[in-house]
């Protein structure tokens, strides 16, 4: 799940330069586009006149794209977002190959070009997008639907055929969208902006590589002083012999969570609804990112949902805790989630179906997609990627995720067969919606598949989610590869080369990410029909476990997984009926859907400098499956970059981007870091039999 559908990327006056382009962007005739070409060719090409696909550039792309999928998979499990990649790679390689420049005479005689650092951010935000198709959704949903983990030759398999058929489907769709119809991909031209800026200006790039850099640095120290300081200093203790010193230093680590207000109401307030501060800085950061609107909407979701309709709810004992849980837990898992998921899924069908005109100029365009110029006649032939790469990956990667699905989900050959056409119908769709909004409706996709499964296969919830990730997964992927195909149009990049550093990048995501997702979410089996509790781990985060089972992480206070708990929702309501709902959970549910219908209407219709004052829909349904802490800290985030962006636009259109993604990125990589060592006993156990046999079977 990407940033949610309301104005993404506020705080970027390079995106706003481009604001007109994003209300109806006109289609070119199709008959242009050969005069445009050869235009594009002789004034803006630059593929042949500089290094651009070289072993540096990929094999930096690939390590970015790895570390950004980590940092995308760690807050999309705690919040259900994902954050660009684009920008922020192609200012740390910059910074990177700047400083190398500096120390190495053999890096100052061959400087890192536009073309490379383009390249590069094409291989590292596929890298980066690889959670979208389905590590923050559906696969953990599956889990907590099910109670069977995947293997990770399984999982790996099953990411790199989804993530491959959007790939292969961005094919065509580039040419189309980005060459005939120049649709604005808003993040891709800023992306291509920020490229111009960093090889003709260094010094505000530099500036903006130190901020992020320090923000990271400063993100992953707090990160160790939250979560490891105490069993550092414990450990410190038993090592020199005098355990007394490693309780008595450990103690001053800084707290997780800190009460609004001091006294029993606050400690109350804080533990049995989560209403609080975080020792945090990622979802600070991430706020800032996001906006005002969409940070005061969580707020006021967050005091909705925990702060009124909570303690009602206990206080008339609608519903009912064990002493073994905590009332946010109860509250969040087994009511506030259906009135979420009925505002966040009403409005997003409705702003997609509203998009009518968008809608029909991809079913229009289908028929140019496949009517291309003869090769001869084609000025980019040499250039474009070749029609027969979408036309044999896409039968390649589709005839994969239709075999994978009978062996893995017991999907019917013929259900699969349809979730792969379905895939490319609602790529066209994404992709559009994508180039003229800079909006994903990857929400929408995935609802829709759910929706078309739930009636084609009511009772079973495997087919519904793992149709449901192929048809969301290769829609929202092919439509963020696209973003940097913009880039690269608009600097002069060979779009050939660009497509197969993405093929790199996907791979590298994928062996990256599968690994961290197995370790820090650890998912067990278990009956998901057994009576379920919820202990506290020593941070005082609940954790679901049953009977004689090891635990998981996931519907934690640490990983709430909401993108994967509104997926199993939709796919559970569709299995057993709206009988099964808890007491006045359907009363909520239909008012919820009212008001996800309204939002989306008056976003749709209201003048512009109106749509500020309305609510986010997104943000009052995701604050319903979120810590209260979490939307606390987003609201927070969100103003002090509005307070910045009045006060100081300069400095803030230069550092709050740069510096929250270095925010996000450190306390991310360190919290994956702490979860890899906390797990070290547990992962050697696993991979050392796998590893000796391994070297038996070769020796």
């Amino acid at each position: 799940m990407k940033i949610p559908p309301d104005d993404p990327r506020p705080l970027v006056s390079v995106v706003d330069q481009y604001a007109d382009f994003m209300e109806e962007a006109p289609a070119v005739e199709h008959g242009e586009d050969d005069r445009s070409d050869k235009d594009w060719l002789k004034s803006v090409y630059q593929g042949d006149q500089m290094p651009e696909f070289t072993l540096r550039a990929i094999v930096m792309g690939m390590i970015i794209g790895g570390v950004m999928s980590i940092s995308n998979l760690y807050i999309g499990l705690k919040s259900g977002w994902g954050l660009g990649v684009t920008i922020t790679a192609c200012v740390i390689a910059f910074a990177v190959f700047k400083t190398l420049e500096t120390v190495i005479p053999a890096y100052r005689r061959r400087p890192f070009t536009i073309m490379e650092d383009c390249t590069m951010t094409a291989c590292a935000s596929a890298g980066g997008a690889i959670t979208t198709a389905g590590l923050i959704s559906a696969i953990p949903a599956l889990y907590l639907c099910t109670g069977q983990p995947l293997s990770w030759w399984q999982m790996t398999t099953w990411i790199v055929s989804v993530a491959l058929l959007g790939l292969f489907m961005a094919v065509p769709l580039k040419r189309q969208l980005i060459n005939i119809d120049k649709l604005s991909f808003p993040t891709g031209t800023a992306t291509a902006e920020t490229l111009r800026s960093l090889h003709t200006t260094g010094g505000n790039a530099m500036q903006q590589a130190k901020c992020l850099f320090g923000c990271a640095l400063f993100g992953a120290v707090l990160k160790i002083w939250v979560d490891a300081w105490r069993p550092i200093w414990a450990w410190i203790g038993e090592k020199a012999g005098n355990p007394d010193l490693g309780a008595g230093v450990g103690r001053f680590s800084f707290p997780e969570t800190i009460p609004f207000l001091p006294g029993k109401f606050g400690k109350s307030l804080l533990e049995n609804y989560t209403l609080g501060f975080e020792g945090s800085v990622l979802f600070l950061a991430a706020g800032a990112i996001m906006g005002i609107r969409i940070g005061f909407s969580l707020l006021m979701g967050a005091i909705l949902f925990f702060g009124i309709l909570g303690p009602l709810l206990i206080h008339y004992e609608i519903l009912k805790f064990t002493p073994a849980e905590s009332h946010f837990t109860t509250i969040s898992t087994h009511w506030t989630l259906w009135p979420a998921v009925a505002l966040m899924v009403s409005a997003g069908l409705t702003s997609f179906a509203l998009r009518w005109k968008t809608i029909a100029r991809s079913f229009g365009e289908l028929r140019f997609i496949f009517g291309m110029k003869k090769k001869q006649e084609d000025p980019l032939t040499k250039l474009e990627a070749p029609m027969w790469w979408f036309l044999v990956g896409t039968v390649l990667a589709g005839l994969m995720c239709v075999l994978l699905g009978v062996q893995y989900f017991t999907i019917r050959p013929e259900m699969g067969i349809l979730a792969v056409a379905l895939s490319f119908v609602l790529a066209v769709v994404a992709a559009r919606a994508t180039g003229e909004t800079d909006i994903t409706p990857i929400g929408a996709m995935g609802k829709i598949t759910q929706l078309t499964y739930g009636t084609l296969a009511p009772k079973n919830l495997s087919v519904n989610l793992m149709t449901a990730s192929i048809t969301s997964g290769a829609a929202c992927h092919c439509a963020d590869l696209l973003q940097a195909q913009k880039a690269g149009y608009l600097v002069g990049a060979t779009p050939r080369r660009l497509a197969i550093a993405q093929f790199f990048g996907v791979l590298a995501g994928v062996v990256v990410c599968v690994p961290v997702y197995m370790v820090i979410v650890h998912t067990p089996t278990f009956s998901p029909d057994a009576p379920a509790a919820t202990t506290a781990t020593s941070s005082g985060a609940p954790t679901t476990e049953t009977p004689g089972s090891e635990k998981t992480n996931l519907l934690t206070r640490e990983f709430p997984a909401p993108a994967a708990a509104m997926w199993k929702a939709v796919a559970v309501l569709l299995k057993e009926g709206w009988k099964k709902l808890p007491e006045g959970t359907g009363v909520a549910m239909l008012i919820a859907v009212v008001l996800g219908i309204g939002i989306a209407l008056l976003e749709e219709f209201l003048p512009r400098q109106y749509i500020k004052w309305v609510p986010s829909a997104t943000g009052l349904g995701i604050a319903g499956v979120i810590s209260g802490t979490n939307s606390v800290m987003m609201f927070l985030g969100a103003l002090a970059a509005w307070i910045w962006m009045k006060k100081r636009p300069i400095s803030g259109e230069k550092y709050i981007i740069a510096g929250s993604s270095g925010l996000i990125a450190g306390e991310s990589l360190m919290g994956v870091t702490i979860n890899l060592w906390k797990g070290a006993p547990t992962i050697a156990k696993a991979v050392w039999p796998v590893l000796r046999d391994f070297w038996r079977s070769i020796f």
